[in-house]
């Protein structure tokens, strides 16, 4: 990133609350120009400095704390899956469904019913290895699209 000390200690910042907004608000629909104009930069110039000060991408950060917190909802709730998927910030069981067994290696059920895979101290053993690898996943709820009408 090119730039004075200045310009990236100010980016940095604004990285950091681009990351807590997304940590506050990841059930709700969050867009890459909502982002953006809150950084005051443009989507594509948010979506690199995020990676470079992160390692990854916003949306792949959402993906991360949306199974992170669905993980925790399936440890310690009866809540059904279904209403776990809603109050991770998803609309579709089956996207849901989709992106938590290829990211934990199991169903959101599966990994429900299976305590010993899932100590309440760490996070499924293959929740790590996964994230390591290339993202092929796409989510509706945060997109390049401009938001309608203000703030997300």
């Amino acid at each position: 990133m090119a730039g004075t000390s200045e310009d990236r200690v100010r980016a940095n910042r604004e990285m950091l609350r681009i990351r807590d907004r997304l940590d506050r608000d990841y059930a709700d629909p969050l867009d890459i120009a909502t982002l953006a104009r809150q950084a005051a930069m443009s989507p594509d110039h948010l979506i690199r400095t995020f990676a470079a000060t992160f390692g990854e991408t916003p949306h792949r950060y959402l993906q991360r704390r949306r199974v992170e917190r669905a993980m925790f909802l399936l440890r310690t709730t009866d809540l059904p899956v279904t209403e776990v998927c809603l109050r991770v910030g998803y609309d579709s069981l089956g996207a849901f469904s989709q992106l938590f067994s290829s990211v934990v290696g199991v169903s959101p059920s599966a990994y429900r019913a299976d305590d010993a895979n899932h100590p309440p101290d760490g996070p499924h053993n293959s929740f790590v290895k996964r994230w390591t690898r290339p993202s092929t996943h796409t989510h509706p709820s945060i997109s390049r699209k401009r938001a309608p009408g203000g703030d997300a």
